[in-house]
């Protein structure tokens, strides 16, 4: 009896010391997101985890997923909110209060939640991009102002998101409203009878309507970002000298967008969802960013790759429009765009 016990003392011991297999933690995201395989992995093995992305549709479309799902959440963290969504995000109470660490290197301007319960990631200004091709073969003049995008000889080639369901689509809306003010509606009623079209996410917008980017696409201007000329030389099948796209960065055309990540209520593993958001905010992640998503980096310690900086388009006076401004009229503003355009 003795030495029954004794052994099965000694099984118990042996359990409690054997080491656990990695923890899941699970990473909500919009379709855009994208990191190399390599500073995930680098992530996983510091901290014995597995890594799972789950992609949600556009910002939108994940946000109202994330809130439909608050009290079984999906996931441990979600990452994507931006500025235009995150009141939203804020008020549905969905994400655990973290100040992190590396918001010593943020700078204030970027850090919008005063509660700490979303935190900045990365930022870019939210442009129409444009085929210079199809500008070049057709002797058209890009357009460099709104009122020209409503004019009879750009019937039909300007491709927007929903504002209900993108982020790039609200931040577009976004700054027309701050261009126009109360006349904004008006505006959108002539982009409607010029023939604007209206995709409900950005992969739609960007990879099946632009003609650029597919080649055979039937709008050659597309609501985007001005760093996307930089991929389309980055990831061109063969070499480029230039972009075959550029940005309209004309003043008062462009939202500077800013992204976020939260720890989402209720999940798994809240300690494991910290150390993945400090190293969201970190110097690894962040300059990984740039080449994969586009955007750019918050941490004011992270070094933007060359390839970025010689293609990519900064907007030097982008809409203005404040936060409390958008939390306070967002869903209304959508609401009536989508009566204008129904």
């Amino acid at each position: 009896m003795k030495k029954l016990i004794l052994l099965t003392a000694f099984c118990l011991l042996l359990s409690a010391c054997a080491p656990k297999g990695p923890a899941t933690l699970t990473v909500m995201t919009h379709d855009s997101f994208a990191i190399s395989e390599d500073v995930v992995t680098a992530f996983e093995q510091a901290n014995n985890a597995d890594v799972v992305f789950l992609a949600s549709g556009d910002a939108g479309t994940m946000l109202n997923k994330a809130i439909l799902a608050k009290d079984a959440p999906l996931a441990d963290v979600m990452f994507g909110v931006d500025n235009t969504f995150l009141s939203r995000a804020l008020e549905a109470d969905i994400f655990d209060a973290y100040q992190s660490p590396a918001l010593s290197d943020i700078p204030a301007e970027f850090v919008l939640d005063s509660s700490f319960r979303a935190l900045p990631v990365d930022y870019g200004d939210v442009c129409i991009n444009y085929d210079k091709k199809y500008f070049e073969e057709n002797n058209l003049a890009v357009p460099v102002s709104f009122e020209d995008l409503a004019k009879p000889e750009y019937r039909g080639l300007l491709v927007v998101e929903n504002p209900a369901t993108s982020s790039p689509g609200l931040a577009f809306t976004l700054a027309t409203r701050a261009y126009f003010g109360d006349g904004y509606l008006d505006y959108w009623q002539r982009l409607k009878d010029n023939g604007v079209v209206a995709v409900d996410g950005w992969e739609t917008a960007y990879y099946t309507n632009f003609s650029a980017s597919s080649g055979q696409g039937p709008q050659p201007m597309v609501v985007s970002y001005a760093s996307s000329p930089a991929a389309e030389v980055i990831f061109a099948a063969e070499p480029l000298t230039e972009s075959p796209t550029a940005s309209i960065v004309a003043s008062g055309m462009c939202f500077r967008q800013i992204e976020f990540v939260g720890i989402l209520k209720n999940g798994e593993n809240p300690a494991l969802a910290e150390k993945f958001v400090d190293f969201m905010l970190g110097k690894q992640f962040q300059e990984d960013m740039p080449l994969n998503m586009f955007v750019y980096p918050v941490n004011q310690s992270a070094q933007l790759p060359e390839a970025f900086t010689k293609y990519a388009q900064v907007a030097e006076q982008p809409a203005s429009i404040t936060y409390a401004d958008i939390s306070a009229n967002r869903d209304k503003w959508i609401e009536a765009w989508s009566e204008v355009m129904k």
